[in-house]
């Protein structure tokens, strides 16, 4: 895919990785082929393999942390470079190879189309979601954010997520501005315009996820609380 010749939009790929070794090379290969003048920063959180090791021994573009910070700090260490440096979009990419690079300049696009300040890359704008305890989940989720601001966010979990300039910034100093469903549903209630656009994802190419089938419920009923308790008790003026 070729750079849309009109677009002047500087664009960042924020990868987190936390022991990705077996995966980052074809997750940086694959935004390099499929969205070419497209900036990554692979923030290495910690890890505990050769995660850092190979991104320093092939030249990527990466920060070391040196303890594992979480998604939460890792992405906002992605976010404060972005905002130094004046990008106009940054794009959440996860390390495991379920992303797919081609769809960076196409959510890029829609974002300019639209005016939305997220652009939220999802599995279900054309697609039902299937039947499992994560979807139902996710589904659960999704009530909770309609209930609290309106909106129906149909893939409420996709870590595929592209900020404008404006979200930039307060990703960068907001400590309470992580990349989980209850933040989006506090930007929406604080006047940001979220939209999906639909993209298709892989399966994770190898590894294993963080996320056991016990910490994925956890996950979800902690997503829930915290968009209850936000919305409620909590709107910025």
């Amino acid at each position: 895919m070729k750079m849309p010749e009109e677009s002047k939009a500087r664009v960042l790929a924020i990868i987190p990785a936390y022991n990705e070794e077996e995966n980052i090379v074809a997750t940086v290969e694959d935004l390099r082929r499929n969205a070419p003048g497209v900036d990554y920063l692979v923030i290495d959180d910690g890890s505990t393999d050769a995660t850092a090791r190979i991104c320093a021994e092939r030249g990527f573009s990466h920060v070391s942390l040196p303890v594992n910070l979480g998604l939460a700090g890792g992405f906002q260490t992605g976010m404060k470079y972005a905002f130094a440096r004046g990008y106009d979009y940054a794009i959440q990419f996860d390390a495991d190879g379920q992303h797919s690079a081609a769809y960076v300049w196409p959510m890029v696009e829609e974002a300019q189309r639209t005016g939305a300040d997220i652009i939220i890359g999802s599995r279900f704008c054309a697609q039902k979601k299937p039947v499992s305890a994560r979807m139902v989940g996710s589904a659960l989720i999704t009530c909770m954010i309609r209930l609290t601001t309106g909106r129906k966010i149909q893939d409420p979990t996709s870590g595929m997520r592209l900020f404008d300039r404006e979200m930039i910034r307060q990703f960068a100093h907001k400590f309470d501005y992580t990349p989980e469903p209850d933040t989006i549903a506090l930007a929406i209630r604080n006047g940001a315009d979220v939209r999906e656009m639909q993209v298709e994802m892989r399966d994770r190419v190898a590894g294993e996820s963080y996320l056991s089938f016990t910490k994925s419920i956890s996950y979800m009923l902690r997503a829930c609380i915290s968009i209850l308790f936000v919305q409620w008790f909590r709107r910025e003026g």
